[in-house]
């Protein structure tokens, strides 16, 4: 198909991936032209493949690194900016400037899939196809993480019953020790990959003693596992079961952690995520390889694809794109502060996705909501909310800056764009300190992403100046008030009495020093309020708790209210997705 005869502007995005898909490469192709060896591939149909990590990475790691660009972006409108848009126009752009490029995105949750904000393949003449596979499931690494997840809570379940109903001679006789699980003080709860509000907050073990233990339980999002995060950032198979085994599921009476471990359950989790650890590999629709691998939130989790997809690709490209959750504020953060610091691999340059409307929802345009119709404000030139908005994508561009990467400002471009409008962009980009570029990939592909490619390339080329916004030592506090101060614009942080006990307790411990620091934030402000919009000043962010994923080796501070677990909205996705009979093709997918 010659996408330049494809108007996505009278197509839907499942039918511009449709047509695109009679001309997909198989999967043997892209590993062959990418330089994988055949026994480094794991065919997962034709189109879809698995890249065999341990095989692959010991063969090249001696390579020298790819130029390595990370996609993030200004807050978010509810609709979301196009960080995977433009990842997947940025990757065939670079290709057609004769680079050796591939790209890096997360596999998409059933959640938004089915919900309000689609399946993040991207969309017009820029996605990730085939778009069915990529949106129903892939290779099955979130069925994966949901089993291994939901097995740790049938041996924490178990065990509960089994030691309320045997006496401890006759679990020695069994093999077990009493573990002495307080049910008020059970860390994890059940997964399922789909926004089911009516499961936060059950009580499960209803009946005789025979039917499990009675207590209150719930049910997060699949995204959200520590499973995930584990995922997400393990970097090797040995590292996974390490971090697998040390996943705290619950406290004793007297205070003791519980594990998977304990639970004698950690083996078989990570049976469960054997085929999940390696990355899928899939294509743009101009033929450019992708890897696909880990999907969690970046406001409710990491928000990274996998630290060894990252791995790899930057092994065998000569540029590689990868694409952190939501804005900078939180995905760009964790990335820089997390999947940097843990994965050794420094970017040569960071590109902040932007689009006029969003910027203008900033500057305080009409609500946007996701299934009705934008306000004209956001389809006609106003410049008068367009600059007062510009204050969100210069703190942006500093938290960039900070980290000491440099900036380059990628203006997703929709047909409504006026040139005032883009000059007004590109002259506060540019006076910020950043590089900014036009790109209109979702009209053109790859074709209308070369003056961001072009502008990536320069970038790539200007040495920086990489640093962490805090030192390992630094202690649980004053991260979370860096992180508040210098990243959110926030004058100070408020801790609960819960979150600052843990806080002291966490501090007093050094083993802790080494683990990260994972805010929960909402992804709609800078702020913890998502109603503040712009670049909102004069707030105290407040921490009502703090969680810890000892697997992931994560400490996780809750700023301000937000749930694991999304809701389904009155008019999801679902609705418009279904089967062609005839030819067995799914249609509807966005």
């Amino acid at each position: 198909m010659d996408i330049r005869k494809i108007d996505p502007t009278k197509m839907a995005d499942w039918q511009i991936a449709e047509a695109c898909e009679s001309d997909m490469k198989p999967v043997k192709q892209l590993a062959d032209e990418l330089g994988l060896l055949d026994e480094e591939l794991i065919p997962m149909g034709h189109y879809v493949g698995k890249v065999d990590f341990t095989k692959a990475y010991n063969r090249l790691k001696k390579r020298p690194n790819a130029k390595y660009i990370e996609v993030t972006a200004i807050t978010p409108t509810p609709l979301g900016e196009g960080k995977t848009t433009t990842s997947m126009g940025l990757v065939p752009g670079l290709a057609l400037r004769g680079k050796r490029v591939c790209g890096a995105i997360r596999q998409p949750s059933g959640g938004p899939t089915f919900n309000i904000k689609g399946s993040a393949a991207g969309g017009g003449l820029a996605q990730c196809i085939p778009l069915t596979e990529f949106s129903l499931g892939l290779t099955g690494d979130i069925d994966s993480v949901t089993n291994a997840h939901n097995l740790a809570m049938v041996a924490l379940t178990s065990r509960m019953q089994h030691e309320r109903n045997y006496t401890d001679a006759i679990l020695k006789g069994k093999g077990l020790k009493r573990l002495d699980i307080d049910p008020k003080r059970v860390e994890m709860k059940w997964i399922i990959d789909f926004c089911a509000q009516a499961l936060r907050n059950i009580v499960i073990g209803i009946g005789g003693k025979m039917d499990g233990f009675l207590m209150e339980s719930g049910f997060a999002i699949s995204v959200s596992s520590e499973v995930m995060a584990i995922l997400s950032v393990a970097t090797s198979l040995a590292d996974l079961r390490k971090r697998i085994g040390q996943i705290v599921v619950a406290y004793s009476r007297d205070g003791k952690p519980v594990t998977t471990e304990d639970l004698d359950v950690a083996g078989a989790m990570t049976a469960w995520m054997v085929k999940a650890f390696n990355p899928n590999i899939m294509q743009t629709i101009e033929g450019q390889p992708v890897f696909v691998h880990a999907g969690s939130f970046a406001n409710i989790a990491v928000g990274q694809s996998s630290i060894v997809a990252d791995m790899i690709a930057t092994k065998l490209a000569d540029y590689h794109v990868t694409e952190s959750g939501f804005g900078a504020d939180i995905g760009f953060e964790k990335f820089w502060n997390i999947k940097c610091r843990l994965s050794g691999v420094i970017p040569n340059c960071s590109v902040v996705v932007a689009t006029i409307r969003a910027l203008k929802m900033h500057g305080g345009g009409p609500r946007v909501a996701p299934g009705q119709p934008l306000d004209k404000a956001y389809t006609q030139e106003d410049l008068k909310l367009l600059n007062a908005g510009l204050g969100n994508l210069i703190a942006h561009i500093e938290t960039v800056k900070k980290a000491g990467i440099n900036p380059v400002v990628a203006i997703n471009s929709f047909y409504t764009d006026t040139p005032k409008e883009i000059k007004a962009v590109k002259k506060a980009a540019e006076a910020a300190g950043a590089r900014c570029a036009v790109s209109r990939h979702w009209q053109f592909g790859g074709a209308g992403a070369l003056e961001l490619a072009d502008a990536v390339i320069d970038a790539c080329e200007e040495k920086n100046k990489f640093k962490l916004l805090y030192e390992d030592k630094t202690p649980l506090r004053k991260r979370i008030e860096l992180i508040a101060k210098e990243v959110y614009g926030a004058d100070g942080v408020e801790f609960s009495p819960t979150a600052n006990e843990k806080a002291k307790k966490f501090e007093a411990d050094k083993k802790f020093d080494k683990f990260a620091t994972c805010m929960v934030k909402t992804h709609l402000s800078l702020s913890h309020n998502p109603t503040l919009k712009g670049r909102p000043k004069g707030f105290i962010l407040p921490i009502r708790d703090i969680l810890i994923y000892g697997g992931a080796q994560f400490l996780v501070p809750l700023a301000g209210d937000i749930t694991l677990m999304p809701g389904t909205a009155s008019d999801p996705a679902y609705r418009r997705i279904d089967v062609d009979t005839k030819t067995g093709k799914v249609k509807g997918m966005f």
